[in-house]
């Protein structure tokens, strides 16, 4: 009878499926605003289609360094003294700050656009050591693209970017080979604070035909600031995330966010069941929407050709 048991329970084991473990996932970005809110919101459901559910077997910290360096050096301190399963930092300062506090918990960045720039990992094939991400690069040929097709008179660019980002700093290079190709000068203003932008905005008017707003965190913490500025002056607001084009940007050609959280979640989980970090290749986000908004085009006297209406994965009224 015991053995009839034993082989009832045996039984019963295999056909279950297999419990996710219990673990614990750190969170922090450099900010909060709706891209990267939409970021660690696709790792947490990610997390939870993998059966690591918050409350059950998953504990989820997540804090925000406000946009400041030095907290964002505090919050990796604590973190590796916490001793989580996998330290998941969204955005390129929050990364830096977690990789320069720990060489031993596993780390997943997010929200990156130039980890191997940024100095994070060596390789995107092979990124070593406790390290590994996605980035989120961005496809600049075609945002200049976009621009020209939507506002073909066009001659100058107006780029708002921080200085101190370093992912900006490589979109501004990427940019000015990019837009030489297309017969557009860039026009730089930076702001180092969320409260420089609207002034940084300002500079540009009168010198820039459109503006570009990179997935820069500063400016687009303030990118209303941005919005109301171009929106006076009637220049056309061009983002490089989709979520800002609801907060006055006229179109972007960019990266659904929560699906950039997702796919950062399945390489959290590939870590929480055994895969070494370095051993994971670095990759670049998959997917792009195109998102316009009719109301700020109008302000800024701006008609959607009909060829970019139709590719439009929404269009805000």
């Amino acid at each position: 009878m015991r053995a009839l048991i034993l082989a009832l329970a045996a039984a019963t084991a295999i056909a279950l499926p297999a419990k996710a473990q219990d673990a614990t996932v750190a969170v922090t970005a450099i900010v909060e605003h709706p891209a990267l809110d939409a970021a660690r919101d696709g790792v947490k459901a990610a997390l939870a289609e993998a059966g690591y559910k918050e409350g059950e077997n998953l504990k989820f910290v997540y804090q925000s360094a406000q946009g400041n360096p030095g907290t964002a050096s505090q919050i990796a301190r604590q973190f590796v003294g916490d001793a989580p399963d996998v330290i998941v930092p969204i955005s390129t300062p929050s990364a830096q700050a977690v990789v320069a506090a720990t060489r031993d918990i596993p780390i997943v960045f997010t929200a990156v656009s130039d980890p191997v720039g940024a100095q994070l990992i060596k390789s995107m094939e092979k990124p070593g050591r406790n390290v590994t991400g996605l980035s989120d690069k961005l496809p600049v040929a075609e945002h200049l693209a976009l621009i020209k097709e939507i506002t073909p008179n066009a001659k100058t660019i107006g780029y708002i970017y921080n200085s101190a980002e370093a992912n900006s700093v490589s979109t501004l290079e990427l940019l000015k080979t990019e837009a030489a190709k297309v017969g557009l000068t860039v026009v730089e203003s930076v702001a180092t604070k969320s409260a420089e932008v609207q002034g940084a905005t300002r500079a540009l008017v009168g010198k820039a035909d459109v503006i570009y707003v990179p997935t820069d965190n500063t400016i687009v913490s303030a990118f209303e600031a941005a919005a109301g500025v171009a929106a006076e002056a009637k220049i056309p607001l061009f983002a490089a995330d989709t979520d800002s084009v609801a907060r006055g940007a006229i179109a972007a050609l960019g990266f659904n966010y929560f699906d950039v959280g997702k796919q950062t979640g399945a390489v959290v989980v590939r870590i929480l069941k055994g895969e070494k970090p370095g051993d994971i290749p670095a990759t670049v986000a998959v997917g792009t929407d195109l998102v316009l908004n009719k109301k700020a085009a109008e302000k800024a006297g701006v008609t959607f050709p009909e060829s970019v209406t139709k590719r439009a994965t929404k269009i805000i009224d």
